[in-house]
């Protein structure tokens, strides 16, 4: 199963969700940033680097929210939720094609990819996705 960091990163009451590129799996669609561990990495260094390479930050990786697993036809993921701060500047879509901060309550109205929707419910406070 591969591992997967998601960064949960708050400003002014507001989560932080990116919606990946058309053509993209999951083409449209929001989710959390971060990324696939590459071999023998950290959760925390794959977390900061995922978040250089898609959103053009450097980051604090925070406490751990938990682990997601998900299992579909052509996928199987164990997504690694963080609190993240965020270093400097702003956050850039480099690797999406639109940035969005959203009220916790309002993440499961999102069209989220499958792994991010137990997440979103658990920032929301709601049990199930």
């Amino acid at each position: 199963m591969q591992k997967v960091t998601a960064a949960v990163i708050e400003h002014e009451g507001r989560i932080l969700i990116a919606r990946r590129r058309r053509g993209d799996r999951f083409g449209g669609r929001w989710e959390f940033p971060g990324g696939k561990l590459e071999p023998g990495e950290a959760p925390s260094e794959g977390l900061r680097r995922e978040l250089r390479e898609e959103l053009g930050v450097e980051a604090r990786v925070g406490l751990f929210l938990g682990s997601f697993p998900f299992a579909g036809p052509d996928l199987a993921i164990e997504l690694l939720a963080f609190r993240v701060a965020l270093d400097g500047h702003d956050p850039l879509p480099l690797d999406h094609d639109q940035l969005a901060w959203v009220a916790p309550a309002d993440l499961p109205g999102f069209d989220l990819t499958e792994p991010d929707r137990p997440l979103a419910a658990l920032l929301a406070g709601k049990e199930t996705a």
